[in-house]
C-alpha cells in the first residue's frame, strides 16, 4: 500500500522580506534564509558561487480548510477558465507546498540572503538547493494565456500601478 502522506523535515525559515501574503508585486523584496542551527553549517559550502536557489516552502498563512479539490477560476475572476487545483499555484492545493527560485545576493553563516522570494516572513523551508541551468526545463515552456495576464504585476518592486503607492 502507498502511503497517504509523508513527513518532512523543516531545514530553515524565512527572516524578514515580505510581512503579509500578496498576489503581486512581489519583486525586489530581500530576506534570509536562516539554516537552522541543528544542521552543520558545512552542509552550504560552495553556495556562494550560485546566482540561485530552488526553494521549496510550506503555504504557513493557508490551511487545510482553504483546500480546493474543484476546477475553479483563478483569482476568482471568471474571465478566466475555471481550471483544476494541480494548474494553480497558491494555498489551496493538498500539500500547500511552493517553489520558488529566489536571486542569492550572499552568505553570511547561516543566513543566505535572497531576493525574490515571495514567501512571508517565518515561513518554513522544506529544502533548498543551488540551481543548475542543467536541470531547468528543456524544450519550449508554454502554457495558457491567463497565468500571463494574472502575473502582470507579480513581480513589480515596491509600488503598484493598482494601488498608487508605496507599500
Amino acid at each position: 500500500m502507498t502511503a497517504q502522506s509523508i513527513e518532512v523535515p523543516i531545514v530553515a525559515t524565512v527572516v524578514g522580506g515580505h510581512l503579509k501574503v500578496g498576489d503581486d508585486f512581489q519583486g525586489g523584496v530581500e530576506s534570509i534564509i536562516r539554516l537552522r542551527p541543528d544542521y552543520p553549517l558545512d552542509m552550504l559550502q560552495g553556495i556562494e558561487e550560485f546566482s540561485h536557489l530552488q526553494v521549496t516552502w510550506h503555504f504557513s498563512e493557508g490551511s487545510p480548510s482553504d483546500v480546493a479539490l474543484h476546477a475553479r477560476s483563478p483569482r476568482n475572476n471568471p474571465e478566466w477558465s475555471a481550471t483544476g487545483t494541480f494548474v494553480h499555484r497558491n494555498h489551496r492545493r493538498p500539500a500547500r507546498i511552493a517553489t520558488s527560485f529566489p536571486r542569492l545576493l550572499g552568505v553570511d553563516g547561516r543566513d543566505l540572503r535572497v531576493t525574490d522570494l515571495d514567501a512571508v516572513d517565518g515561513t518554513s523551508i522544506i529544502d533548498f538547493v543551488a540551481v543548475f541551468k542543467e536541470m531547468l526545463p528543456r524544450g519550449p515552456v508554454t502554457q495558457a494565456s491567463w497565468p500571463t495576464e494574472m502575473l502582470l504585476d507579480y513581480w513589480l518592486e515596491g509600488c503598484g500601478r493598482a494601488l498608487g503607492q508605496c507599500r
